[in-house]
């Protein structure tokens, strides 16, 4: 049976109370012996304070949440161990929920979260065009910091990457390489960074006095799948580029291009976004839009801490700009 605080304090002779001010470092009025012989004790009987106990009466469990909608998207996993390894510095532990993009299961993740007291959450949202479980949670004096998707609401915290500079690089480097029939497949647009991605890929096209062609223009989800299903569509239009809104849809892309008996890049060229590490991989080498999701989690799990420590905050937004890598998987065709 686990050794109790009760334990710890017969076998001191103090009172539970004593005992709990030790634990917690709060010796004010506990002598020099007193303290030393009850951490001894701890040592010796192994005692681990239940860190939720202990939260009841400080205020703090020293955990975070972290609420990611995909794991098997290599992007998020990337954003996890930024966060881990930041809170970790800090002393914090993280509970790691992936919902599936399943709005239920988002929902159910925030209760659980909330009745292990956890100090804060970081969200990044699933793809559902409602978000009143998240501003009802920010209202209710959570620290809360949102990552990746953006939420109409002034009262955020957030860790965001310029979604529409990279829609615009990706889209304005096919047309440097000659390309005027650009295929876009985006992300679900009722999502922040879809729609910023596909704004950035039309005023590439606008800027360089090229028509936007609904036609050439495919609404996906983010997975593999609906890359396979966009790219198909968009070859009956006789593409020569597509911009992929993420890496995995443009692996799909690469599929279909393949099952068509096309070439990349000397047929289709194909440009991603996200640059995960399988990008590197593939072959050609898919040529992406990077955006550093080690980093993003970092800061995002630094700025939540500051949160729940409450310290200053020079800003509410903290924006990263994206990068253009360029590999194998495009090519020139003026």
């Amino acid at each position: 049976m686990a050794v109790t605080i009760k334990d710890i304090a017969k076998l001191a002779n103090v009172s539970i109370t004593t005992v709990s001010r030790v634990i917690n470092n709060k010796t004010e009025g506990v002598s020099e012996e007193t303290r030393n012989r009850i951490l001894q004790l701890v040592k010796e009987l192994g005692y681990q304070p239940n860190a939720i106990a202990r939260g009841l009466v400080t205020k703090k469990t020293k955990t975070v949440g972290l609420i990611i909608p995909d794991i098997s998207n290599p992007f998020f996993p990337d954003i996890a161990r930024g966060v881990e390894d930041s809170a970790h510095i800090y002393g914090y532990n993280v509970f790691l929920c992936n919902t599936d993009d399943n709005l239920e299961k988002e929902s159910e993740y925030i209760n659980a979260l909330k009745e292990k007291y956890v100090d804060g959450i970081i969200f990044t949202s699933s793809s559902i065009p409602k978000h009143e479980h998240i501003t009802d949670l920010i209202k209710s004096g959570i620290p809360v910091v949102i990552m990746d998707r953006r939420i109409d609401s002034e009262d955020i915290y957030g860790v965001f990457l310029d979604n529409y500079e990279g829609g615009y690089i990706a889209t304005k480097y096919l047309i440097d390489l000659g390309h005027k029939r650009i295929g876009c497949i985006t992300g679900p647009l009722y999502i922040s960074n879809a729609i910023e991605r596909l704004e950035g890929y039309k005023r590439a096209l606008v800027d360089n006095e090229i028509e936007v062609d609904n036609r050439l223009i495919f609404e996906g989800d983010y997975k593999i799948n609906s890359g396979i299903i966009g790219a198909e569509k968009l070859l009956e239009h006789e593409v020569t580029a597509i911009f992929a809104s993420n890496d995995l849809m443009a692996y799909g892309a690469y599929k279909a291009i393949r099952s068509y008996g096309y070439k990349i890049p000397d047929d289709i060229s194909v440009v991603g976004f996200d640059d995960i590490q399988l990008s590197q991989i593939l072959e050609p080498q898919l040529t992406t839009i990077r955006q550093p999701a080690y980093d993003m989690g970092l800061t995002a799990a630094r700025m939540l801490i500051k949160l729940i420590e409450g310290k200053k905050m020079n800003k509410k937004i903290a924006n990263f700009r994206p990068q253009l890598i360029i590999r194998q998987s495009t090519k020139d065709i003026v």
